[in-house]
């Protein structure tokens, strides 16, 4: 994971932050408890992945939409 991160970084892009860090800092409050600064960044690496690896087995079983199962 922190691998792709690397990689992203050497070749000059910034991905997008994909969750709202807003709603994200919002529940761990709620939780009692305090958000990092690269809590959000980590985060929406770690959904990247997710969605990477969920586009990946849509493809490979022959469809286009991805379905709560790839997840």
């Amino acid at each position: 994971m922190a691998k792709k991160k690397k990689k992203a970084a050497k070749k000059g892009k910034s991905r997008e932050v994909l969750c709202v860090a807003s709603k994200v800092k919002a529940y761990i409050k709620s939780k009692n408890m305090n958000t990092s600064a690269e809590a959000i960044g980590y985060l929406s690496e770690r959904i990247y992945c997710m969605l990477d690896d969920a586009t990946s087995r849509t493809r490979a079983n022959g469809r286009k939409t991805v379905k709560a199962q790839d997840l």
